[in-house]
């Protein structure tokens, strides 16, 4: 028999996941089934433990159940703390639940290793200052940038989630105002603004030569941050295709102590979505 795994959220219909956890089986040769279940708002805690008390071995949790996730595990780890949410839950041996946040990581992995981009020394502009902009705070002040400023709509709440991460590392929080004049090597996408088509009101020359861009969304959601990249200049610009298959990779290696290769995962996805775009 298969051991059971799925993602909850709402709406979840839309998730690339059980397309990637199948991909890694397959190539793992790890027996495993893997659904997408919808959620209601609400009624995340009963589904998470009835999951458990079944034999289910882990969950990946997104939207919007990532903090319901925090609140249910039995232990964290310390990326999870830090993030102040919860994407992946897995049963131990001893029937309690952990919950970790396996974004960071798998943000990072596809930055520095997929996409070879530097961090470490670079001046990295952080856009947005909700939860998908926490998620990757930790592993991005880890890499060593010469400085990281947060900016949001909302000055105060850049400070504070940068007041939060100061003991890691060089960060400053700011409203949209405070970006004239400044220039930086990386500017990453965290808001929700793809989802609406409306950018953030970025000024002019924000990026320096050989600056490169990414958003942690991938899809049409990406696509108003990309043009403005293209038009601004940037050296290269990425959507976060990568990064949603990266994290899946630390999922999967925390439930199954196999850690998959991503390469070909990612390669299949991009051809998949390029087809269906094309229909």
């Amino acid at each position: 028999m298969s051991d059971r795994y799925a993602v909850f959220g709402n709406p979840v219909g839309h998730s690339l996941s059980p397309r990637i956890h199948a991909l890694f089986a397959a190539a793992t040769g790890e027996a495993l089934t893997y659904e997408a279940v919808e959620i209601p708002l609400g009624g995340f805690s009963a589904a998470a433990r009835a999951f458990f008390a079944s034999g289910g071995g882990g969950l990946n949790v997104t939207v919007p159940f990532k903090e319901e996730a925090l609140r249910f595990a039995d232990r964290l780890t310390e990326r999870a703390r830090r993030a102040g949410a919860v994407n992946t839950l897995a049963r131990q041996g001893d029937g309690a639940v952990l919950g970790d946040n396996t974004d960071g990581a798998g943000f990072l992995r596809d930055l520095t290793e997929n996409l070879g981009w530097p961090v470490a020394g670079r001046r990295v502009l952080l856009l947005g200052a909700g939860g998908a902009a926490r998620g990757v705070l930790a592993p991005l002040l880890a890499a060593g940038p010469a400085e990281l400023v947060v900016a949001n709509r909302t000055a105060a709440r850049a400070r504070a989630l940068a007041a939060a991460f100061a003991d890691l590392g060089p960060v400053e929080g700011v409203g949209w105002e405070a970006l004239a004049g400044r220039r930086f090597d990386l500017v990453i996408q965290a808001t929700s603004a793809g989802l609406t088509g409306a950018l953030p009101p970025l000024p002019e020359g924000l990026l320096s030569p050989g600056a490169h861009c990414y958003d942690l969304r991938y899809g049409a959601a990406a696509a108003p941050f990309l043009r403005w990249a293209a038009t601004e200049g940037a050296a290269a610009a990425a959507d976060g295709l990568g990064m949603l298959v990266e994290q899946a990779a630390e999922s999967f290696a925390l439930w199954r102590g196999v850690r998959p290769s991503t390469g070909p995962v990612l390669q299949a996805l991009r051809r998949e979505l390029a087809e269906k775009l094309a229909q």
